[in-house]
């Protein structure tokens, strides 16, 4: 479901259907290179522009201290991180916002291609007035 309060909803939208085919296809069970590799080829046929295992720098106070691959940048505004395990876990939604942080971007898609539902959530970078548990939106798809 596409909620438009969320920031780049259509968008987001549509990384997500594109998901939920590769996962349609493939179920669960495989390593997750090959959910990024079919996710890839999906989001290219759907006319989206990415970058795959995007480099990007992570600073502290202005210097840089180190870098981290992001699965997916796409259309130069949404970080996707892909996982295959049998649940999200509390830890795998803090690593995705803390990439946010670290890349000064506002939005991500987490996505878990491992369970027998697909699993995703989208991420906003946290604000001032709220807790990080109020931003996010837990969301998995039956199928």
């Amino acid at each position: 479901m596409i909620k438009k309060e969320y920031p780049f909803s259509d968008l987001t939208g549509k990384i997500i259907g594109c998901a939920m085919e590769v996962h349609n296809i493939l179920g669960n069970g495989f390593q997750e290179v090959i959910y990024q590799r079919a996710l890839a080829i999906e989001m290219a046929h759907q006319g989206l522009r990415f970058s795959r295992e995007h480099e990007m720098d992570i600073h502290y106070k202005g210097e840089r201290i180190g870098g981290r691959r992001v699965d997916f940048f796409v259309e130069d505004r949404i970080m996707v991180e892909i996982k295959a395990v049998i649940q999200l876990e509390d830890v795998h939604l803090a690593q995705a916002i803390n990439y946010l942080e670290a890349y000064g971007l506002d939005i991500g898609l987490l996505i878990n291609f491992g369970s027998k539902s697909l699993q995703f959530k989208r991420v906003m970078k946290p604000t001032q007035n709220h807790s990080s548990s109020n931003n996010h939106s837990n969301q998995s798809s039956r199928h």
